[in-house]
């Protein structure tokens, strides 16, 4: 009985192209950007970390409830003391506040107000040399309502019926309303009002104040 033999298979001889492999470059290591993303990400979960620490920290704060015009006096009546998050910001701390109430506001400061070192500052300029306060005591219809130290306001001549002139002039562009006292209501105002204006008009104001030819426009815009 004979047994089959398969001729052995030379794989030496091959040179298809099954035969032939494309030689693999060594991998090239980059150490300095590998050590670059570590301190990324070690940067991220330290900036994290210290964020959450901070939020729990608590400060003092000073927050301001009256509207404070810009160049007027911080009053004790004006602020209150408030716990806030410590988030980094210039805060002024609450135990500074016989400090702030020698200072004067650079800007107007509206009601809810966190006070920064920026907004106060040591001397007014708006009560300064060259400037005046003039007292102005209007009826209904010479104000609007709902004026409040800080706003600005024109300052108009309103001729009498007997007055020589036939139309009004603004007195004074852009006044500052320093204070306000008297009964306002809804459909208008009337009271004590007092204004700051330049020293060479408060005496015309206060010529035609007398005679009750005054009133004043709210100039919403201008603060």
């Amino acid at each position: 009985m004979r047994t089959s033999e398969k001729p052995a298979v030379n794989t030496a001889g091959l040179s298809g192209p099954a035969s032939r492999k494309l030689p693999v470059p060594p991998r090239e290591r980059k150490p300095a950007l590998a050590a670059l993303a570590v301190l990324l990400i070690l940067g991220g979960a330290l900036a994290t970390t210290l964020l959450v620490l901070r939020s729990g920290d608590r400060i003092s704060a000073i927050r301001i409830t009256q509207q404070v015009g810009a160049g007027q006096q911080f009053t004790a009546d004006a602020m209150e003391e408030v716990q806030i998050a410590d988030t980094g910001i210039d805060f002024v701390s609450w135990s500074q506040r016989e400090r702030v109430l020698d200072t004067f506001a650079a800007v107007t400061i509206l009601p809810g107000t966190l006070l920064t070192d920026d907004m106060g500052v040591t001397a007014s300029e708006e009560l300064g040399p060259g400037k005046a306060k003039v007292g102005l005591a209007l009826k209904p219809g010479q104000m609007p309502a709902g004026l409040n130290p800080g706003d600005r306001v024109q300052v108009v001549h309103v001729p009498g019926r007997g007055g020589d002139e036939a139309e009004s002039r603004v007195l004074a562009q852009s006044a500052l309303v320093f204070s306000v006292g008297g009964e306002k209501g809804r459909s208008g105002g009337s009271g004590q009002i007092t204004v700051i204006v330049e020293t060479q008009v408060s005496p015309v104001i206060l010529q035609f104040a007398s005679v009750g030819e005054v009133a004043v426009a709210e100039l919403p815009g201008a603060r």
